[in-house]
């Protein structure tokens, strides 16, 4: 297996602050700034540690485990008649659920 070494020599700066928060529709003042600076420099050291992990017996992942589509099987159940359904309905008219108006046309 080859080993593909990714460096990332990314500067966290004002300009990539500022650009990103306008990207999220986000304000920061200059404290929150310095936070989130220093946050993502954080990330990016953490990110860049992976290259010094020796990957080459290891096989790539799709998934965490082996297990594979470990759903239920569907089974066709008893339904509920209409009478049932609106026995404990707080307002009906023995064919729907009478819900308050939440819309109002214009």
């Amino acid at each position: 297996m080859r080993r593909i070494l990714y460096f990332c020599l990314m500067e966290v700066n004002d300009s990539m602050i500022n650009k990103l928060a306008t990207l999220a529709r986000l304000r920061f003042n200059d404290t929150e700034r310095e936070s989130i600076k220093s946050d993502l420099q954080k990330m990016i050291a953490f990110v860049q540690k992976m290259d010094e992990v020796n990957t080459d017996d290891v096989q790539p992942l799709q998934h965490m485990n082996n297990l594979a589509n470990v759903w239920r099987e569907d089974v066709v159940q008893g339904t509920c008649n209409k009478e049932h359904a609106l026995q404990n309905a707080a307002k009906h008219n023995n064919e729907f659920f009478m819900v308050p108006t939440m819309i109002k046309k214009q």
